[in-house]
């Protein structure tokens, strides 16, 4: 289809590579103002895809960061607690003795100029933007409850100052390495897809787009390792992110093909852990010549 051609064009000027099959439903959820979730391993372009969006359509990224034990009021708002209480101290020095008016300065405490919007909020009071809701996995059960309710009705209610309501949705993507399962009312919210690594082909086009100073030789032989690497039953398989930094670090080292030694000395930028840089090694010559 022309349009599905015309998303993977688009999102191939920022960089990112997307398959028919990721352009299909990053089209649909743009269109029907659904959000996008995305599951996969980690370093497979799930949070590259939010910024190349951001790009695409020239909006700001506003990125939501989860983690245990993450709470509603970190992704709406807060108050600035230091400038109220200069604020109160304000009003209590120009008072004259006995008439500040309790209510009116509480009121004048919860004022829009003290208020700091996190990034649930300012997604919705600044849309058109990219609402990215990072490793959804990590948060729990009351805070997906809390993101479904969001995003079924594009608005949240600050209790000071009122209802606040997105003059249009926000594009929104949701990842999550599935670290756990997430409940079915937030799939059903969203479009879904699962990112899986590339084939080597298209990995091979990613490092050229995204590294073009790198050799082409280069380019393929660090691709080529690395598919190896992630049948070789590593604790942590490297993503395309790996890829791309090791690639990066041999052609800093001047590398315009990749050679045992090299390769050895910079296995930090593929591998993370202990066992899998020793595993690795034992099976690094076979993975450079098969």
């Amino acid at each position: 289809m022309e349009e599905i051609t015309a998303v993977q064009e688009t999102l191939a000027r920022t960089g990112y590579l997307a398959d028919a099959d990721l352009a299909t439903v990053l089209h649909l959820a743009t269109t029907m103002n659904r959000p996008l979730l995305l599951e996969g391993e980690p370093g497979t372009g799930k949070t590259a895809l939010a910024e190349a969006l951001a790009q695409v359509h020239e909006v700001p990224l506003i990125r939501l960061q989860c983690y245990e034990g993450i709470d509603a009021s970190q992704a709406l708002y807060d108050w600035d607690f230091s400038r109220q209480i200069l604020h109160l101290r304000a009003l209590e020095a120009t008072a004259a003795a006995g008439t500040l008016d309790p209510v009116e300065a509480e009121k004048s405490l919860y004022d829009e100029r003290f208020l700091l919007a996190r990034p649930v909020l300012r997604a919705l009071r600044e849309s058109p933007a990219v609402l990215l809701v990072d490793e959804v996995d990590r948060a729990d059960d009351e805070f997906e409850a809390f993101l479904l309710e969001v995003l079924s009705t594009w608005s949240v209610t600050v209790p000071e100052l009122g209802t606040v309501t997105a003059a249009r949705p926000p594009y929104v993507v949701l990842t999550s390495n599935r670290t756990r399962e997430l409940h079915d009312a937030l799939k059903r919210r969203c479009l879904y897809h699962w990112i899986d690594h590339p084939g080597l082909e298209r990995e091979v086009a990613i490092v050229r787009a995204r590294l073009p100073e790198v050799a082409p030789m280069l380019a393929e032989q660090v691709a080529a390792a690395v598919q190896r690497m992630r049948a070789a039953d590593l604790v942590k398989p490297p993503g395309v992110a790996e890829t791309l930094d090791w690639a990066q670090a041999l052609h800093r080292l001047g590398a315009s093909e990749i050679d045992l030694e090299s390769a050895a000395r910079t296995l930090g930028a593929v591998v993370k852990y202990r066992e899998d840089a020793d595993r690795v090694r034992a099976l690094l010559d076979r993975m450079l010549t098969s």
